[in-house]
Parts: C-alpha cells; sequence; structure tokens
C-alpha cells in the first residue's frame, strides 16, 4: 500500500496561491459581467490603457491567454467599438491597437468593480502586511521566472 505524504509548507503555499487566483478570478468575472467584460477582456484593455499601441501577442502575455485567444478577443473588442487595430502591419505582420473613448469610459468604471474585489480580499491585512506580502509574492514570481523551466 503506497503512503501518500503531506505537503511541503512550499507546496501548500503553491496550492494556497492558485486557489486564491481561482476565487479572485471568479470574482471579478461576477463583478465584471454587468459591464459584458470577460477578465481576459479587461485584462486586455487595461493592458492597452498603460501601453497604448501593444501588439496581440504583447496583450496576450498581460492576459494570460494564448496568441489565438487573444485576436478572438481582439475581434470581439473591435466589433464592440472599444478598440482600433491599425491598417499597416507592424512586425510579424501584427498590427497596434489603441482604445477608443468608449473603451476608456468602460474601462474607469472595470476599475472600479476589479478594486472592490482587490479591496475585499485584502480587507483583514494591516498596511505593513499589504506591504510584505507584496514584496514576498514578488520575490517567489522573479525566483520562478529566473530558473530553468526544464
Amino acid at each position: 500500500m503506497t503512503q501518500l505524504r503531506d505537503d511541503t509548507a512550499a507546496e501548500a503555499l503553491g496550492l494556497l496561491v492558485k486557489e486564491t487566483q481561482a476565487i479572485l478570478h471568479q470574482r471579478m468575472a461576477e463583478r465584471l459581467r454587468h459591464l459584458e467584460l470577460s477578465v481576459p477582456q479587461y485584462a486586455c484593455l487595461q493592458a492597452l490603457d498603460h501601453t497604448p499601441a501593444s501588439t496581440s501577442s504583447e496583450l496576450a502575455r498581460h492576459a494570460f491567454v494564448s496568441r489565438q485567444s487573444m485576436n478572438v478577443l481582439l475581434q470581439g473588442l473591435e466589433k464592440r467599438g472599444l478598440i482600433e487595430r491599425s491598417e499597416e502591419p507592424g512586425p510579424r505582420r501584427e498590427r497596434a491597437t489603441v482604445l477608443t473613448p468608449a473603451a476608456a469610459s468602460l474601462l474607469e468604471r472595470a476599475h472600479i468593480e476589479v478594486a472592490a474585489v482587490a479591496n475585499t480580499m485584502t480587507s483583514q491585512l494591516a498596511a505593513p502586511d499589504m506591504s510584505r506580502l507584496l514584496a514576498l509574492l514578488t520575490s517567489c514570481r522573479d525566483s520562478l521566472l529566473a530558473s530553468d523551466p526544464g
């Protein structure tokens, strides 16, 4: 009979981060639904707000979706009049994308919804704990980025 081993603290932390991320995503989706936005659409619009004229590859990285999924997402946003894509293709034939005024207005409302979720998530943390948690999670992320994926 095989005995199951206990999770290490690092494994437990990884699972807790993943569970927290899944619940955060669900809560954001619930708050964005009345704006007819998905979480990846919100992430895309937010990325365009911070970095206008981004390509679909850059936006896919920001929204944590594949390039193919981002192209479908962009087509939907374009049909809704929330983004405009340049007619001239850039590197690798990708077209730069920018927000329309309608998207900027929608994004302001979406920020309020997402901030409410983030505030709920952190409501039990004191300011020093928030700063420390931010530093610790940043360190965890940076360690993974610096590691060999193989």
